[in-house]
């Protein structure tokens, strides 16, 4: 086994590259990553050694060589591939470890010069990706810390990555270099409000036992960059995990409650507002907003903009709610919530 690693994200690397040398593998890797693996004694192929070519122009040329992607894009199954390596002595990978340079994170700092912003524009990273799931029948592509542990646990316990994990792992190569491309693009468009393509791209955050109905099935997506979402900076303090339908409802609820500066409650159900109220205190508010339609209260999401105190804790505490937020509570109001 051969494995070809540039990471810029060192987490976990060490273990999972020691791992892979334990079962045998070659280890190459470029510039940083083969210092760090290097500074932890593990043995390295540089890729310079492949490719007769020392790192140029700052570290910006380094992967981009036809001895490198020969050796990621070569089809063991044809042999006028075969051939074509052998005739430049190429060794193929099996395994292509790459992460890319953090240009979301830092372009989206506050002051960040336009030049720090395009030297996190990674090239060789992505192209390396791309043609390792390009050619994901014979090359795993691995794009995160967070895969190193099955990666490494498969092969160990089969010997080989199967063929469906292979196929799973180009699935995410191309969503990542996809999500990261959008970045990019959208960093370039950002002085024009409505540019003629718009590329968001969305990580999943929660896994949801079923959509809307039980035999659909359902997921909650974040689009990556935004700073704000439903549920940021939400802490749940009770009950069950989250459903479609509550996070439907909140949403509708958080975004109706944003129209109002007075106290004010929000009851919804199925998507619709069945209350809404603002008062002079949020007790009058709620009071208001469940005398709207008490019957399709039941079961519903109440919102309010103001901290609940104990006597309004108590007071829904009787009333049977699927999701309550408020940006506060007293501890006796969360004594009776809770119970």
């Amino acid at each position: 086994m051969r494995a070809l690693i540039s990471t810029y994200d060192k987490t976990g690397l060490e273990a999972f590259a020691r791992g892979l040398a334990e079962l045998g593998a070659e280890l190459v890797a470029s510039g940083g990553t083969a210092d760090f693996l290097e500074e932890r004694g593990l043995a390295v192929t540089r890729v310079e050694e492949l490719t007769e070519v020392p790192e140029m122009l700052g570290g910006r040329v380094k992967t981009l060589h036809p001895r490198i992607h020969a050796a990621i894009l070569a089809r063991r199954d044809q042999d006028d591939d075969l051939a074509a390596l052998d005739a430049h002595s190429i060794e193929p990978f099996d395994l292509v470890v790459v992460n890319l340079y953090p240009f979301r994170e830092v372009a989206g700092r506050y002051g960040v010069r336009e030049e720090e912003a395009v030297e996190m524009i990674d090239v060789g990273g992505p192209s390396m990706l791309r043609g390792a799931a390009k050619n994901f029948a014979h090359v795993a592509p691995v794009c995160r810390p967070e895969q190193y542990d099955a990666v490494l646990g498969e092969l160990r316990e089969a010997g080989a990555l199967l063929d469906e994990t292979r196929r799973r792992l180009a699935a995410e190569a191309f969503a990542e270099t996809a999500a990261y491309e959008a970045s990019i693009a959208a960093w370039f468009a950002d002085r024009d409000s409505f540019p003629a393509r718009l590329i968001p791209a969305f990580r999943k955050e929660l896994e949801l036992a079923y959509g809307e109905n039980p035999h659909q099935r359902g997921a909650y997506y974040v689009e990556l960059g935004a700073r704000r979402h439903l549920l940021s900076m939400v802490e749940q303090l009770h009950g069950r995990e989250l459903s479609f339908n509550n996070l439907h409802d909140l949403s509708a609820a958080r975004l109706l409650l944003d129209e109002f500066a007075l106290p004010a409650c929000v009851i919804v159900k199925h998507a619709n507002p069945c209350g809404a109220a603002a008062a002079g205190s949020i007790e009058e508010a709620y009071e208001h907003a469940l005398a709207s339609d008490p019957v399709s209260a039941y079961g519903g999401v109440v919102a309010l903009n103001r901290p609940v105190g104990a006597r309004l804790g108590v007071r829904i505490a009787v009333q049977f709610v699927e999701v309550f937020m408020a940006p506060g509570f007293v501890e006796a109001a969360l004594v009776a919530l809770r119970s």
